[in-house]
């Protein structure tokens, strides 16, 4: 599923000339102390954007990054997964062919999720990056009567 990880998040970023060395420092004392996804603390920070951090993960893991901003979901394909399940996971389903569900994540290295969509919905499921702002707003639109 996932491909040999060359370089962390931070090399990526910091490579890709999004944040510095120092940046990089200060996130991770942060998540020293307080926890969370290194991704997380540094968009908490204002150092780096969502988005940033969801093309990072493209490149350090192989997942295709999928802006849902003006993406069409039917509501029916986001409603296999169940909303609290999707909230839980920060996940949304945006498309269905066949036996396989396209899924967009703003985590997509939660294996738990993705096996406990699997068991929900019996799909096999290809994953997307997202950031965890668009997957809100989806989950908003697909969820609401």
């Amino acid at each position: 599923m996932r491909k040999i990880i060359v370089k962390k998040l931070g090399e990526i970023l910091i490579d890709s000339k999004l944040i510095t060395q120092q940046n990089l420092d200060r996130g991770l004392q942060v998540q020293k102390e307080k926890g969370g996804l290194l991704g997380q603390v540094l968009v908490s920070l204002g150092l780096v954007t969502e988005e940033a951090i969801a093309q990072a993960l493209t490149a350090q893991y192989g997942f295709p990054f999928l802006p849902l901003g003006g993406y069409e979901i039917d509501k029916n394909v986001a409603k296999s997964i169940p909303e609290n399940v999707a909230k839980q996971y920060g996940l949304v389903a945006v498309d269905r062919v066949g036996n396989v569900l396209t899924v967009a994540m703003s985590n997509p290295l939660n294996e738990q999720a993705v096996e406990d969509i699997e068991m929900v919905t019996h799909f096999k499921i290809q994953l997307f990056v997202s950031t965890a702002t668009d997957i809100n707003e989806a989950i908003k639109r697909c969820y609401t009567a």
